[in-house]
């Protein structure tokens, strides 16, 4: 029996004993373990300042925030070292506090927004932040929470949708379902299939290096993980593409970021990670936590094949990936991928970020500027964002090892093959070595 088994076995048993204690899943322990190596700073928070309608009552926007808030045992949520074991483990009985509406100057709320944003601490400790303010001219409202108890798909998709709806005073007559019994459910697993996962995912990641397998890094600063984002135009591909052929855009982009990879590095071999955001069923879809997965994927690329081969070969390999989602711990507990460049594709998610619609009104996104506290998760993300028919590519990378110059060239590598994988007949070689 494997270490993440042994893990869990022994705080589920003490979950059943002495109730209340759950142990983190595996992406959440990936998620804090990264966050422990910088500590001060902001990279788990998922945190946006939104300026709403004037005509958008506050107070009751605060009840329906504190009634939905409450509905939902991840906002219970506490970090605990358990008594039996020192593990660090959950449960879910914290309090939430009731949000309220807080009336201040336009001068004082330009000093607060300042530090809106800071880091978590951890233990015994509420994991998100609601506040409301109300200044002479404008009203806001301010939601963070810590990444490791939500992801961007039930903030996006649950959380703001219920919130309007709570508003709007309307019934909910759907049963929350409860984190902590998902997490239990979860581990309903055999020894056999965790054992045969595990060989899959370190065969998937075995000889990866950072030489090999990143952009080469043109910055020695010993500032590491200092946060820098740059955001391309993917030019020669429209949305209206996928549309006449067989192949999704989540594989064909990261087909091109794996490439791009390659090339850049000058290599034969991409090895890198890509992100899922973990509902595969109805169930799923409607759980309010972190359910994303962060996938390995690999191709060797010295036996030569098309291009509809590789993107057939790729969809491929990532339906098998997929049969092993629940021995991910063993890759996060080794820290096997921790150091890969990361894919994500999400739809329409620059125009979100700018502009929304809440409670029938037009909303602003406002932006709040990185700092001294930020910092980035992994060594390079790949987000391909689609808007409209538009589609960007927005580059997050450790700047304290990537110059804009090295990225503005990653994304130029990025779009020569996207364009070249849309000759389904063409040569790998072909792409790699051009």
């Amino acid at each position: 029996m494997n270490v993440e088994t042994n893990y869990e076995t022994r705080i589920v048993n003490y979950a059943l004993q002495t109730s209340g204690f759950y142990p983190l899943r595996a992406m959440q322990r990936w998620l804090i373990d990264t966050h422990f190596n910088k500590a001060k700073s902001t990279m788990m928070n998922a945190g946006a300042l939104v300026k709403v309608d004037a005509s958008i009552d506050l107070e009751r926007l605060a009840r329906a925030a504190t009634d939905l808030l409450s509905a939902y045992d991840i906002f219970h949520v506490r970090l605990i070292f358990h008594p039996g074991t020192d593990d660090l483990c959950q449960r879910f009985d914290g309090e939430v506090e009731p949000v309220t509406v807080e009336k201040i100057s336009d001068e004082e709320f330009e000093v607060r927004k300042k530090n809106l944003m800071e880091p978590y601490l951890l233990i015994n400790r509420p994991l998100y932040r609601f506040y409301i303010f109300e200044t002479p001219t404008a009203k806001y409202m301010y939601a963070d929470f810590y990444h490791a108890i939500i992801d961007g798909t039930a903030l996006m998709i649950l959380f703001w949708r219920e919130l309007e709806m709570r508003y709007r005073g309307k019934k909910i007559t759907r049963q929350p379902l409860k984190y902590a019994d998902f997490i239990l459910d979860e581990l309903k697993v055999s020894p056999e299939e965790l054992a045969e996962g595990n060989r899959f995912w370190r065969e998937t990641l075995r000889g990866f290096n950072e030489t090999n397998h990143l952009p080469p890094p043109d910055i020695e600063n010993p500032e590491a993980w200092r946060q820098n984002n740059l955001i391309f135009d993917i030019e020669n591909i429209t949305h209206k593409y996928f549309a006449k052929v067989d192949c999704a855009e989540n594989v064909f982009f990261l087909a091109a970021s794996m490439l791009a990879i390659a090339k850049n590095a000058d290599v034969k071999k991409s090895i890198m990670s890509w992100i899922h955001n973990g509902r595969n069923t109805a169930q799923e879809r409607r759980l309010m936590g972190i359910m994303i997965e962060q996938f390995p994927i690999s191709w060797d690329f010295t036996e030569d094949l098309s291009v509809e081969e590789f993107l057939s070969g790729l969809s491929a390999k990532i339906q098998t990936g997929m049969r092993y989602r629940r021995s991910l711990g063993t890759v996060y507990d080794e820290g096997l991928e921790d150091d890969c460049a990361t894919f994500i594709f999400q739809k329409r998610a620059l125009g979100a970020l700018n502009e929304m619609i809440f409670i029938g009104k037009p909303a602003e996104m406002i932006d709040l500027p990185l700092n001294e506290i930020s910092a980035v998760e992994n060594s390079l993300d790949i987000e391909l964002n689609l808007d409209e028919d538009k589609y960007f590519i927005e580059l997050d990378y450790d700047a304290s090892r990537y110059s804009e110059t090295a990225m503005e060239k990653f994304a130029a590598i990025f779009n020569e093959i996207v364009l070249a994988l849309q000759d389904e007949s063409r040569m790998i070689s072909t792409i790699l070595e051009g």
